[in-house]
């Protein structure tokens, strides 16, 4: 860890990280466009997250969401722990697009799930709220017989609004943006990056190489072995 880069950490009183699969790879979660990725082995994948098979063919979509979305024994990592740790300082927000519940788990506190949560889980006539774990045994609410669904967002689905503003709300406030795991291409996430405060410190932790179109502080790197070295 660079002294300088744990500087900016240790002097910043409003971080936002921006959060992707890559975050909840080293917990066992398969990401989605790597090699051995969820889109990889599945060529309709997108289809089967969509909003259409939902509704066209609702068992098709609980099948491959309980198939291949779920992983309820995985534990956060010091990713999560670190960035937890920060939420509970008051000094940081978690923005991720995953979906994994892990930071919920790691008890962050100022938490924004851009795109919805799995373990969220509701039924789609009545709206009422039901365990997981009663939708990982039937699609169908035992109260009404409605087909229960996880509150996440899919395709040909808007985004919550209220997470938007909230995000876009602390894009906004923060002095150090810390980008972890994502490759920042999928919208409107990537978006976000447009309401940053211009006086912030950019910082990306990935494997890959990002193009931002600004000037930021690249860790190309192991995000496990960069969170393991922060102090916080």
């Amino acid at each position: 860890m660079e002294a300088r880069l744990q500087a900016a950490f240790d002097h910043a009183q409003h971080i936002v990280f921006l959060t992707g699969a890559g975050v909840s790879t080293p917990s066992g979660i398969p990401d989605y466009r790597s090699k051995n990725g969820l889109y990889t082995g599945h060529r309709n994948a997108e289809y089967y997250l969509s909003h259409t098979c939902l509704v066209q063919e609702p068992e098709v979509f609980y099948d491959y969401v309980k198939q291949n979305l779920y992983y309820p024994d995985a534990q956060p990592n010091v990713i999560h722990t670190k960035q937890a740790a920060l939420t509970q300082q008051d000094r940081a927000t978690v923005i991720t697009q995953n979906i994994d519940n892990l930071y919920r788990v790691a008890d962050t506190k100022d938490l924004v799930e851009f795109h919805g949560n799995l373990y969220n889980v509701y039924c789609q006539i009545c709206g009422e709220h039901v365990d997981w774990h009663d939708y990982l045994k039937s699609p169908y609410h035992e109260a009404d017989g409605g087909w229960l669904r996880p509150d996440v967002v899919l395709y040909d689905e808007g985004l919550n609004q209220l997470n938007v503003q909230l995000a876009v709300g602390a894009m906004e406030q923060a002095d150090l943006v810390v980008i972890v795991g994502t490759s920042m291409r999928v919208y409107p996430f990537a978006g976000l990056l447009d309401y940053r405060n211009n006086q912030a410190d950019v910082v990306v932790v990935n494997q890959e190489q990002l193009n931002l179109g600004f000037d930021y502080d690249m860790v190309q790197a192991d995000a496990t072995e960069f969170f393991s070295e922060l102090k916080v």
